[in-house]
């Protein structure tokens, strides 16, 4: 999840894996690990530039992937996903920030 949310706030530039790994504290091996399966998921994209390989988040991979789990998961209790709705609905749209409590 740390890794994802590196990626996502890193936005459509992305971030190389070095730099991935140094932000959310772990070894170089252990984010290309997860960046492969993050790939290989479709949820995650890489494109070359020059001996680097960058990341980025599958935007549209990632909402359709939130919004399965915010429809299917809850299997008849929807005061489960409550917390989720409420802090999206808390959303500043002057900024798009997350209001927190």
């Amino acid at each position: 999840m740390r890794l994802v949310r590196a990626l996502v706030t890193a936005g459509p530039a992305g971030q190389a894996s070095g730099a991935l790994a140094e932000a959310v504290g772990v070894s170089a091996a252990t984010v290309s690990h997860h960046l492969k399966l993050l790939s290989h998921a479709g949820l995650v994209a890489a494109r070359r530039e020059g001996r680097s390989i960058i990341y980025s988040a599958a935007y549209p991979a990632l909402s359709d992937l939130i919004a399965f789990l915010m429809r299917d998961c809850c299997q008849g209790h929807p005061e489960v996903c409550a917390p989720v709705a409420a802090a999206l609905s808390a959303r500043d749209d002057t900024t798009g920030d997350i209001a927190h409590a």
